[in-house]
């Protein structure tokens, strides 16, 4: 469970590169709430691979994990979207997909 946790902070820290400014970018508010998930992430999977956390604790703390995961790969998934289509309007399907750096 911890390595689990482990792996998909360092993944999507990786990914999370926010994009440089230009009249087109997301808003803030939801570049900010996708790192603040992404922030909270990692924190509980440090807390949980310093194993002071007892059953039930180690059972909420899981639970809130694969839910910001969630939130941050819908993020993600956004943004990927966002990406084909910036990158061919007018056939945004067509658009080869992306080839993660991470094994």
């Amino acid at each position: 469970m911890r390595l689990t946790l482990a792996v998909l902070s360092v993944s999507f820290r990786a990914m999370s590169n926010p994009p440089t400014e230009t009249s087109d970018q997301k808003p803030p508010n939801q570049i900010a709430e996708f790192e603040k998930s992404l922030d909270e992430l990692e924190q509980l999977v440090a807390r949980m691979e310093h194993g002071d956390l007892g059953l039930d604790d180690s059972l909420k703390s899981f639970e809130r994990g694969v839910a910001l995961y969630r939130n941050c790969q819908t993020a993600l998934e956004q943004a990927e979207l966002r990406v084909k289509l910036l990158l061919d309007p007018e056939h945004p399907d067509s658009a080869a997909p992306f080839q993660s750096e991470m094994p």
